[in-house]
């Protein structure tokens, strides 16, 4: 009986621990594509039970490349040219676990605009043709004319997602093309957003997922994470900058340039510390 007693105990345990991390931003870029994965196929289904065309964004927190220090003032020299190789390989591991019983070889692609870096990526249904999911990697303004052209060979039953997006707001597209963008991408949803931001000199991770919607963590100068969330925000909008600085400001009084010194006051400079 008490074996049970201590089972059960460890059972209960083990859930709540669970949910702990579920609630934590990812911690490897593992959990990150498992969590991305999940996030989309309950968009998708979610978008399909409103009998709607499945459009939706992916913002995905691409990891630095292994030899980055913490010297290098920009870890991307290459911009999108380099971060395409890596983004390629997520974006294909994503397609895999969002189309049911595919196989890498059901993954098609072609360079939308080599000098942009804009791929379009289309992973195929073994099952059926409405199952099938396009995915266009780092489109930006220049390919607007494409994304609807894409559209368009997409039909409302496929899915269609940007990933990691290049732009921010219609008024990207120009003044001319801002109404057009507007309503175009008016039909798009969040499926899932891991963003990282810096807003009143703190490292702010952002992260949207269906299940919980938006979330907002600062991770201090010890690794750990703080909630900034207020429980009046709406958490199916993106908090804005002025919302996240306001509450960072209230959970978190001291800035970051403040802890550091009294840090410094308390052990002294790092290289006078014994090691």
């Amino acid at each position: 009986m008490q074996s049970l007693i201590r089972s059960s105990r460890i059972i209960i345990t083990i859930s709540l621990l669970a949910v702990v991390c579920q609630a934590l931003i990812p911690a490897t870029p593992g959990e990150q594509t498992r969590r991305a994965i999940a996030s989309t196929r309950s968009t998708i289904s979610k978008i399909r039970e409103a009998n709607k065309p499945p459009r939706i964004y992916v913002d995905y927190l691409i990891p630095l490349p292994p030899e980055t220090s913490d010297a290098d003032i920009d870890p991307w020299p290459g911009g999108l040219a380099q971060q395409y190789s890596y983004a390629e390989e997520i974006l294909r591991e994503l397609l895999l676990g969002v189309v049911e019983d595919s196989t890498p070889e059901k993954c098609s692609s072609q360079i939308i605009s080599a000098s942009d870096c804009c791929g379009l990526f289309i992973q195929e249904s073994p099952n059926a043709p409405e199952s099938d999911v396009a995915a266009l990697l780092f489109p930006g303004p220049d390919q607007f004319d494409q994304m609807k052209e894409i559209e368009r060979m997409v039909g409302d039953k496929r899915t269609l997602l940007v990933f990691n997006r290049q732009f921010t707001c219609a008024a990207d597209f120009g003044f001319f093309q801002k109404g057009e963008a507007q309503k175009f991408f008016d039909k798009y949803e969040w499926a899932f957003a891991f963003q990282e931001i810096a807003c009143r000199g703190e490292d702010v991770k952002l992260m949207f997922e269906q299940s919980a919607g938006w979330k907002a963590s600062v991770i201090d100068e010890n690794g750990q994470e703080i909630d900034v969330m207020d429980a009046s925000w709406n958490t199916a909008v993106r908090p804005d900058y002025s919302e996240l600085e306001k509450k960072i400001n209230e959970v978190i009084p001291e800035p970051l340039w403040m802890r550091k010194m009294g840090e410094v006051q308390a052990k002294g400079f790092k290289f006078q510390r014994k090691q």
